[in-house]
Parts: structure tokens; sequence; C-alpha cells
């Protein structure tokens, strides 16, 4: 089976964007895995917003990948395939089809609502060595705890640390 791999930078105290959405403070000077990891995928899932932010880069971003965009407001998508319901029935026959794996690009709200699915299996953090003090949070507030294994971490000059982590279930 295929896993569902959450793939993103965040800040030292745990966002994903900054106060007014910026991502001006992720850093750019080097791959940092980035073509490996792409190696290894051959599917990548938006949000919305996330799509959006991604949609003026054209069909060519991620041109090798097949794109699915989460949202129940999209009619269309170029280069993309929508989902608007039974995300988790959904979600579960992309993971069984052949392929490689995929990646979970974001946002938040798909991030927040496919992990409470217990549907990610691992997460690959990039923590940049920043404070924002503010912004949108990688993770919602929320009743359930989770649980997750450290498999690996990989440091950089620059200060950022990559987090590979398993999702207990």
């Amino acid at each position: 089976m295929r896993k569902l791999i959450l793939n993103l930078a965040v800040s030292l105290d745990g966002y994903i964007e900054g106060p007014k959405g910026e991502y001006d403070w992720c850093f750019t000077d080097q791959d940092y895995g980035m073509t490996e990891f792409l190696g290894k995928i051959d599917a990548v899932f938006f949000g919305r917003k996330s799509y959006e932010l991604v949609c003026p880069m054209g069909p060519n971003a991620y041109p090798d990948l097949t794109r699915y965009v989460f949202s129940r407001t999209l009619e269309s998508a170029e280069g993309a395939v929508i989902i608007k319901r039974n995300v988790r029935s959904n979600v579960e026959r992309i993971k069984l089809e052949k392929g490689k794996n995929i990646w979970l690009f974001g946002g938040a709200e798909l991030t927040n609502s496919l992990i409470s699915l217990d549907l990610v299996d691992e997460a690959l953090l990039s923590v940049h060595p920043v404070v924002l003090g503010g912004g949108k949070p990688l993770f919602k507030e929320s009743d359930k705890r989770l649980k997750l294994k450290l498999v690996d971490t990989k440091s950089y000059s620059t200060g950022l640390v990559q987090l590979s982590y398993k999702f207990k279930k």
C-alpha cells in the first residue's frame, strides 16, 4: 500500500504560514532532500488554498505527479482531480492503487482532516530556525492526542532540522 506522507516547512514555534499568510521565511538556498523525496512519490494532495497558491505556476508545477485537490467549492482544477466528498473512501482507494507514495502538500485544514481520519502515515517536518510569533499553526486544537515515532533526523548548516516521524495508529 502507498504511504501518505506529510512534508512541509514549519517554524520553530509551530506555524506553517506567517501572520499575513507569508512563506518568505522558508529556506530556498539548497535542496534540503526534496529531489530525493520527489523521486519516491507520484501523487500530491492539495487543499483548495494550497492548490490556488501553486496554480499560478500552471500545469507544469509538479508535472510528473498526479494532482488531487480536496475542495467542496472548486468546479474545475487544471491538471488535477477534484475530490469533493467521501474523503476517507477516496483517500483509502488512492492509497490502494499501484504507484509510489503520496505527498500531502497541505494546507492546514486538509492536513488536520486527514490526520484526524488516521489516513496520514508519515510526517517529514522541515523545522526552520525562525520564530514567527503567530500565523497558521500546523496542528489545530484537538481532544485527540497524536502519537508519533521518530524515525530519522537530518540537520543542515543553516540550522534547519528535518524530523521524520511515523504516525502510530
